[in-house]
């Protein structure tokens, strides 16, 4: 359940106001977070929810009644140029009042729906009004370390009560892509811009420093929401399998031909994640060496099983791209090579075929520059995911 869920005395309409009225507005709601608890287990499916409890609006009842828990210098008015909504506070985590509140926020929803599986903690306001009311005016040079104290204090009683719960870090997209916050976190945001093609270039780079089971990595709708952007299914489905593959996609606009794909990808995903988010990242072909491709590759710490990612990033008239030799496979073990997510009319002709690692790492396979589908679902994107099982 993502944003605008709660809200009181002033409900949830738009980005300006309920921040910190952590209360189900039962005018969307009528059944509550309970009856969302129930769908969900009824249809077979976790259920999650958005909050943003480091934060509050000038327009909520938390304000209201405490205004000395926001960040602000005490000896200035407060600045709103640049908050979201006009209007948007960050708490301070210095206060151990504020911690105690952002863990009752958490607590209270965990306690009361134990079924509430997966929490996205948003962060969507960078600190505007710098200095704290709560710490003294000897102690203000240094109210950001104080701030992360209070907030690594708060995460720490949260994980010590909610050992499983799996928590997203998002900061108005990808500003919280962080070390410091994995003991807490089990993924980051990478950014709100989902376009596959962009996210060729932004995984890459965000994987020289985070593994791919950090990586939330989503399949989203086409046009996309930023660039606009038409990416075939197949080519957006590719992408987000070389992350911690998720769907930010909407069933409504949705053929039954694409929900049958995305249902299949889901299954074979399953299949390939222990490798992909738990196995080595061997860097084949980088997009940034305009090649016209993408290349990487997880391998298995036995090298029994590799998933090997390619993407064509660029089309032209009889064009050529180099074949890309694979990597971190065992020279001397046979591999049996089968195409996951195949949207082609054939397979591939090495599919089902037997390859030594030797003859992989050396030779690589032919990609075809396009799909084997029908004329009128032709298009200019190729993409492809290979499983390597070894005999």
């Amino acid at each position: 359940m993502d944003d605008g869920w709660f809200g009181n005395k002033y409900p949830r309409i738009q980005d300006n106001s309920s921040l910190g009225d952590w209360v189900v507005d039962t005018n969307k709601l009528p059944n509550g977070i309970q009856g969302l608890c129930d769908e969900a287990k009824k249809n077979g499916i976790k259920f999650g929810i958005w909050i943003e409890p480091e934060m509050t609006n000038t327009t909520s009842e938390l304000y209201e009644q405490h205004p000395e828990y926001v960040l602000r210098a005490s000896n200035r008015d407060l600045n709103l140029n640049g908050a979201r909504g006009g209007t948007q506070l960050v708490l301070d985590m210095a206060n151990p009042k504020v911690q105690d509140l952002v863990f009752q926020v958490v607590d209270t929803l965990l306690a009361k729906y134990p079924e509430i599986a997966y929490i996205k903690w948003d962060s969507n306001s960078a600190i505007i009004n710098h200095g704290s009311q709560y710490l003294t005016a000897d102690n203000q040079s240094h109210h950001f370390i104080d701030y992360h104290k209070g907030f690594a204090k708060t995460l720490d009683r949260i994980r010590a009560k909610y050992t499983d719960v799996v928590i997203q870090d998002c900061a108005s997209g990808g500003g919280r892509a962080n070390w410091g916050y994995l003991p807490w976190f089990d993924e980051f945001w990478v950014s709100d811009n989902t376009d596959a093609l962009q996210r060729v270039y932004m995984q890459w780079g965000t994987s020289h420093f985070f593994p791919a089971v950090a990586m939330a990595s989503h399949i989203s709708n086409a046009p996309n929401h930023q660039t606009f952007r038409t990416v075939p299914l197949k080519y957006r489905t590719d992408v987000a399998m070389s992350g911690r593959l998720g769907m930010e996609i909407q069933p409504k606009i949705m053929s039954d031909e694409e929900k049958d794909q995305t249902r299949k990808a889901i299954a074979q995903y399953k299949e390939v994640r222990p490798v992909v988010q738990q196995g080595d990242l061997y860097r084949l072909l980088s997009p940034y060496d305009k090649k016209g491709a993408a290349s990487l590759m997880y391998v298995s710490p036995d090298k029994d099983e590799a998933v090997y990612f390619w993407w064509k990033t660029e089309t032209f008239v009889n064009q050529q791209l180099p074949r890309v030799p694979m990597a971190g496979l065992d020279p001397d073990k046979v591999y049996v090579v089968t195409e996951l997510n195949r949207i082609d009319n054939e397979p591939l002709s090495y599919e089902g075929k037997e390859f030594t690692g030797r003859f992989l790492m050396a030779n690589g396979l032919e990609m075809p520059l396009d799909h084997n589908v029908d004329y009128h679902k032709r298009n200019d994107w190729a993409s492809r995911v290979l499983r390597l099982q070894a005999k």
